[in-house]
C-alpha cells in the first residue's frame, strides 16, 4: 500500500512536471514579439490610437454624451521645416555628395541605390493626401461617436494652411450635406494673448528651443552603437548623429506620403534604437511644452477653462451648439495636458518638485507617463465630454464630465467620482478652480509686454 501511494505521488509529480514543461513550451511557442517604429516617432508619429490606458472609449453604461469639445492637431504633413533644415536636408545633401558609393552592395542600406526623397520644396508644411483622408475619417468617426449631438455650423482653426486644410477635411467627413459645416479661421498672431489657438506664439516666455541641450545629451548616448554599426557597413559615408536623426525622421514622413518607408526596416534600426530616438524627442518635448516648461500649464489653461465653460453652461449661446472642434499645431495639446494634470511622471497634481529628474538624459525612463507618441501624433485630439447619466450607473443621476486623449479615456487627478473615468459636475467645477489656482494669469506668467493682452480665450463666444 505504501509503495502504491509513493508510486501515485511520483506519478502526480511527473504529471505536474510534464504539464509545467508543456506550459513552458506553449508559452515559448505562442509568445511573439512585434515592434512598430511608426508608433514611437513622437511628433512625427502617424495618426493612431495608442489605447493608453486601454480603457473603454464608449461612454459608461447609463451615460449619453450631451455636449463635447475637441482640440485637434493638424493631420500628416509632407515635412516640418525645422526637421528638414536640422537633420533631413543635411543627410540628403550628404547622400548626393557620396554618389560614388555603390549602396546596392551594402546590406541594410542597399535600398539607397534607387531611393528618392518623397517630397519637393513646394510640399513643405503641406498636408499629405493621407492627412486629408485621415482628417475626413476623424470627422466621420465623430458622427459615430456622437450620434445624438447636433452637428456644428463651423469648426475653428488656426490660420496656417495645414490646419485650415485639416479643418476643411474633417468638416467634409462630418457634415451630412456638402458645405453645411464651415471653417472659422483664427489668426496666428503674436500679440493675441490667450485669445487664439496658438497662444504660445503670444507668450514671450515660451522658449521653442528649450530642451535642446538635454535632448542632445541623450541623443549622443543612444546613437553611439548605431553609428558604430552603420560606419562599419559604409565607412566612406562617415555617418554622424545628424544623419541618423534624419534617417529616422524619414521613416515617419515618407510613410505618410508613400504608405511605407525603407528607413523603418528592422535590419536598419532595431527596436532599442527607436526607443532611444523616441526618448530623446520626449526629453525635448518635456522641457519645451511639457512639465519641464515653466509656462506650459499657463498657455494650456485658457483652452481648458473656455471649453469647460461651454460644456457647463445651460441655455443662451451654449444651447445653440453641441459639438466644438478646433485645430491647432503640435505645441498646444501637450500644454493643455499639463494644464489638466495628465501624463505627469511624478504626481497627478502637476506641481511636484524635481519633475525634471523623471526625464534623465543618461538613461531611458521606460516607465514614464510622458510619451509624445501617445500624446501628439498627427491628428492628435483631446476631447472633453459632458455626459448625462442615469442612476443605472450606480451613481446619482445628472451631469458628469470626462476627458479622452486620442480616444482613450483619461482619469483627471482629484476628479474621478463618477462612472468610469468621469467626475461629477460639482467636483469638475472644483477641479477647474484648482487648476486655475495653479495656471491662471497667462499675461503675467508669459511676461507679456505688448498692449491689450488677455488671459481669456473668447473665440467661441461669437
Amino acid at each position: 500500500m505504501h509503495s502504491a501511494r509513493v508510486s501515485a505521488a511520483l506519478g502526480r509529480g511527473l504529471l505536474a512536471a510534464h504539464l509545467l514543461a508543456a506550459s513552458a513550451r506553449a508559452t515559448s511557442l505562442y509568445s511573439t514579439y512585434s515592434f512598430n517604429p511608426l508608433e514611437h516617432l513622437a511628433g512625427i508619429t502617424p495618426s493612431f490610437e495608442p489605447r493608453d490606458p486601454p480603457t473603454l472609449p464608449s461612454p459608461p453604461f447609463g451615460c449619453t454624451p450631451a455636449r463635447a469639445a475637441l482640440l485637434v492637431r493638424h493631420a500628416a504633413i509632407y515635412m516640418n521645416d525645422f526637421d528638414y533644415e536640422e537633420s533631413i536636408e543635411p543627410f540628403l545633401r550628404k547622400l548626393e555628395r557620396h554618389g560614388d558609393i555603390d549602396w546596392s552592395r551594402i546590406p541594410g542600406l542597399n535600398f539607397l541605390a534607387g531611393w528618392t526623397p518623397p517630397f519637393a520644396d513646394a510640399d513643405m508644411e503641406m498636408l499629405t493626401r493621407v492627412g486629408k483622408l485621415e482628417a475626413a475619417q476623424l470627422g466621420t468617426s465623430l458622427s459615430f461617436r456622437y450620434p445624438g449631438l447636433r452637428l456644428p455650423r463651423a469648426v475653428w482653426t488656426s490660420s496656417a494652411e495645414r490646419t485650415v486644410q485639416s479643418a476643411r477635411s474633417l468638416a467634409r467627413g462630418l457634415e451630412t450635406a456638402d458645405g453645411s459645416i464651415g471653417v472659422t479661421v483664427v489668426d496666428e498672431g503674436k500679440e493675441a494673448g490667450a485669445d487664439s489657438l496658438t497662444p504660445y506664439h503670444s507668450c514671450p516666455a515660451f522658449d521653442p528651443s528649450a530642451g535642446t541641450e538635454q535632448s542632445r545629451t541623450h541623443r549622443d548616448r543612444f546613437v553611439r552603437p548605431v553609428l558604430a554599426r552603420l560606419n562599419a557597413l559604409a565607412p566612406a559615408f562617415g555617418f554622424n548623429a545628424t544623419d541618423v536623426m534624419g534617417m529616422m525622421e524619414l521613416c515617419g514622413y515618407e510613410s505618410v506620403v508613400r504608405g511605407a518607408s525603407p528607413f523603418c526596416r528592422p535590419d536598419l534600426f532595431s527596436p532599442d534604437d527607436w526607443l532611444g530616438w523616441e526618448y530623446a524627442a520626449d526629453i525635448q518635448y518635456h522641457y519645451n511644452m511639457g512639465y519641464g516648461s515653466p509656462v506650459a500649464g499657463a498657455v494650456g489653461f485658457p483652452w481648458l477653462n473656455a471649453t469647460a465653460a461651454l460644456l457647463l453652461a445651460d441655455g443662451g449661446n451654449a444651447a445653440a451648439r453641441d459639438l466644438y472642434v478646433s485645430f491647432t499645431h503640435r505645441e498646444l495639446p501637450p500644454m493643455v495636458a499639463v494644464a489638466m494634470g495628465l501624463f505627469n511622471n511624478s504626481d497627478f497634481g502637476g506641481t511636484a518638485e524635481g519633475i525634471n529628474a523623471t526625464m534623465p538624459a543618461d538613461r531611458i525612463n521606460h516607465r514614464r507617463a510622458w510619451k509624445a507618441s501617445h500624446i501628439l501624433p498627427f491628428l492628435a485630439n483631446i476631447a472633453v465630454e459632458r455626459l448625462n447619466c442615469s442612476t443605472a450607473t450606480g451613481f446619482e443621476g445628472g451631469d458628469y464630465f470626462r476627458v479622452l486623449v486620442n480616444n482613450a479615456p483619461q482619469e483627471l487627478p482629484t476628479c474621478a467620482d463618477g462612472p468610469g473615468t468621469s467626475c461629477s459636475r460639482r467636483r469638475f467645477q472644483e477641479y477647474l478652480q484648482e487648476r486655475g489656482d495653479l495656471f491662471s494669469g497667462f499675461s503675467e506668467k508669459c511676461r507679456v509686454k505688448y498692449k491689450n493682452s488677455t488671459d481669456v480665450l473668447s473665440i467661441y463666444n461669437s
